[in-house]
């Protein structure tokens, strides 16, 4: 390993910043200098030319300074690869220097060191994606290899149900009593014991995130049986409104019918780039990443964006996302020396970032990936909102806030349906590679914020890579701009489940089944299990089904735009799913595709209305409102969202029609957002946001009466031909079985 130390990694303003909020729990305490340290891998029986690798890291030539008595440093969290580290990697190959890893610390000098303990550490480092290291023999553990951890088999024995219960807890499957009964039932069909993986990809295929098991549920409110569940109202809009709805509930993002217009894109045989005329239609999709952002505000929500603009590209057989918007709730921010009236003191939950931190991070998450896979953010919200309620010591706010993500996207007429995988089929896996990222991130967002364990909140944590998803969207560019000729036969986005989630959805989709192996999947950590490379939720992953005839002109795409591809496996006509090890010998996963995607028993509500006591009448004071005036405009809510616009670029790819700030100051927000169509003309989409999320604690139903007349009013300040031609996607989220939330929801 060899270490070189960098320039100064923090200016004075934010070294200043770092003590201030140091001296709050370590006031001995003062970090005097902060300077990057570059730790570096060469390849196996490689020699590494020291002044080049200087000279591109901008760092010393010669060796690093030895680890000082008063010095800590910050890496990232041992067993895991930095998104700093796969792009430097990356350019570091590039420029024929024989890397195998390289990684980025702090090398921090402190006052005081005798003085922190692990509160002060704290504000040195996030846990969640660093580590601190004491000596420098510890930077070993940077790049430590080890050897394949084994497949763990459940034994069932004697008593199923307590069995598979135990594996809930140590998994954090988030599965219920009936689906632990389906499980056993279904394995004592089968005569063996379930692997780890196979109850891991059941548990995310079958999670709320993607079953949507309460929006399918069946209800009781106060006794009486209700006639639908809650998916059922929510496409009952659909069935009563049809019109320029050409895909619904059946995809990753529904399709509405666009215009016609030009299609600029490199013709397939010259290469030229040219504009022809086209059907464009236009994909929405609105969706939220709320447990990451709790845990890891940056990445949370810049994974949260980033998989949004997956579900866009991934739409029918290739879309193309256009723009996007992202939306915040949380807490009282309880800004550091900034006290608010309104902001009384209180136990935050550990583990979880406080509403400050996840609203300094958060957002520039959000508009970094945003911006570097090239889709301007031009739409949002923000809400701080905090309040107790009626009950002695229970206060309603948002410690697990609400990272909302959205977007539209651009497809041609003829891939807006997917197409069904014929047997031999190959199936591919497009993107980066397998890490431990996310492990278990479905079943995650199913259970209540803090319920979960440390480690299993880390392995929930996910990191991002916006370069290599815009590699990605170039392969599926490349495929869209072939029209009917367009490789793709079917396309899904790798987001909750991992390819266990996945794999297993394209296939179904299908009617068939599958035959892979399990070590052609790519990965770059050697101690995964294969429970771990095939759940992972690594991020700027898709899997794609392409038939078998054209998979070489498939990689040869991909190979133009250095994306990597691989087939790791076919479709088969036994509707069955056989992942092999070569590895290690035998099937991680062997099961029927019913078992996955069967019917496990249907969840039942049965909630009960209750009132909520907070509908007290306003009462002014009687010296007049001149100071609630100024709270009022001093509240977060209420106060200007600039911080939140300029921190992106928000003309990146070229069709931005409405900026967000208005008017010749650039000081107004916009109230809607409107891009064009192409280059040439004059038509376009137009989306708005409704949120009235603090009503809904009075009275639900107004609530969602009053989001979606202010999504519509916002949407008035475009020029909307007429109101059959505005399509409503909602987001719903509640504290389901608290006390009359179920009622509420309902």
């Amino acid at each position: 390993m060899i270490l070189l130390d960098g320039q100064p990694a923090l200016s004075a303003f934010r070294l200043e910043r770092l003590n201030a909020r140091l001296a709050v729990v370590a006031p001995q305490a003062r970090v005097r200098a902060a300077s990057w340290l570059y730790l570096v891998e060469a390849a196996p029986q490689a020699t590494l030319d020291r002044p080049l690798l200087a000279q591109i890291l901008d760092a010393a030539a010669g060796p690093a300074a030895d680890f000082g008595a008063d010095e800590l440093w910050v890496v990232p969290r041992l067993g895991t690869i930095s998104p700093w580290s796969s792009k430097a990697g990356e350019i570091l190959r590039g420029c024929a220097l024989p890397v195998a890893r390289v990684e980025r610390g702090q090398r921090l000098a402190l006052a005081g060191l005798d003085a922190l303990d692990a509160r002060a550490l704290r504000e040195l480092h996030d846990p969640m994606t660093q580590s601190v290291l004491h000596a420098a023999d510890q930077a070993a553990g940077v790049f430590l290899h080890g050897t394949p951890a084994p497949l763990a088999r459940v034994a069932l024995g004697a008593d199923p149900l307590a069995a598979l219960a135990a594996a809930n807890r140590a998994l954090g499957l988030a599965l219920s009593l009936d689906e632990i009964e389906y499980l056993a039932e279904r394995y004592a069909a089968l005569g063996r014991d379930p692997t780890d993986a196979e109850l891991m990809m059941f548990a995310q295929a079958n999670s709320e995130h993607c079953r949507h098991k309460v929006f399918n549920a069946g209800w009781r409110i106060d006794g009486a049986a209700q006639e639908r569940s809650l998916f059922a109202m929510i496409k009952h809009t659909h069935a009563a409104t049809p019109a320029h709805t050409l895909s619904a509930y059946s995809d990753n993002a529904a399709v509405v019918e666009g215009s016609e217009g030009t299609c600029f894109a490199p013709d397939p045989a010259s290469h030229a780039w040219r504009a022809a005329p086209a059907s464009i239609d236009y994909a929405i999709k609105v969706e939220t990443h709320n447990h990451p952002t709790a845990i890891a505000p940056f990445p949370g929500a810049s994974t949260g964006a980033g998989g949004e603009i997956r579900d866009e590209g991934a739409t029918g057989r290739g879309g193309k996302p256009k723009a996007g918007l992202t939306g915040f709730t949380v807490s009282h921010l309880r800004i550091p020396g900034l006290p608010r009236s309104w902001e009384a003191p209180r136990e935050l939950p550990l583990r979880m970032a406080s509403a400050f931190e996840i609203m300094r991070d958060g957002p520039l998450g959000a508009a970094a990936f945003n911006n570097e896979f090239g889709r301007p953010a031009l739409g949002g919200y923000f809400r701080s909102f905090e309040l107790p309620g009626p009950d002695a010591g229970l206060v309603r706010g948002y410690d697990k806030p609400i990272m909302l993500a959205g977007g539209l996207a651009n497809l041609r007429r003829e891939h807006v349906d997917k197409r069904a995988l014929a047997p031999g089929d190959a199936v591919v896996v497009m993107g980066g590679p397998a890490m431990l990222i996310g492990l278990g991130g479905g079943a995650a967002s199913s259970v209540a914020g803090g319920e979960s364990s440390e480690a299993l909140d880390f392995a929930s944590v996910q990191r991002d890579n916006p370069e290599m998803q815009r590699r990605c969207q170039e392969v599926i560019d490349a495929c869209r701009a072939l029209g009917e000729h367009n490789p793709i036969v079917s396309i899904h986005d790798v987001g909750a489940g991992g390819l266990s989630n996945a794999i297993p959805e394209l296939l179904n989709d299908s009617g068939v089944g599958g035959e892979l192996e399990l070590r052609r999947i790519p990965c770059d950590d050697p101690q995964l299990s294969p429970m771990q490379i095939w759940c992972n939720e690594s991020q700027e992953r898709y899997v794609l089904g392409i038939a078998r005839e054209l998979v070489a002109g498939f990689e040869a795409l991909a190979a133009r735009e250095r994306c990597p591809v691989v087939v790791v496996g076919h479709a088969t006509a036994e509707r069955r799913l056989r992942v092999a090890d070569a590895r290690l010998g035998g099937h991680p996963v062997d099961l029927p595709m019913d078992l996955i995607f069967g019917k496990a028993p249907r969840m039942q509500r049965d909630a009960r209305r209750r009132a909520s006591g907070l509908a007290a009448p306003l009462r002014l004071p009687a010296a007049g409102i001149g100071d609630d005036l100024m709270r009022v405009l001093r509240h977060p809510s209420v106060g200007s969202k600039a911080w939140l616009i300029t921190i992106g670029d928000r003309t990146v790819g070229g069709l931005c029609a409405r900026d967000p700030m208005v008017g010749p100051w650039q000081v107004p927000v916009a109230d809607c957002a409107v891009t064009l169509l192409d280059f040439e003309g004059y038509a376009g989409e137009a989306m708005a946001l409704g949120e009235r999320t603090p009503l809904a604690l009075i009275d639900p139903a107004a609530a969602a009466r009053m989001a979606v007349g202010e999504a519509l009013t916002n949407l008035a300040a475009a020029p909307v031909d007429s109101l059959a031609e505005v399509k409503l996607s909602a987001n719903w989220m509640a504290a389901v079985a608290h006390p009359g939330e179920d009622a509420a929801l309902y």
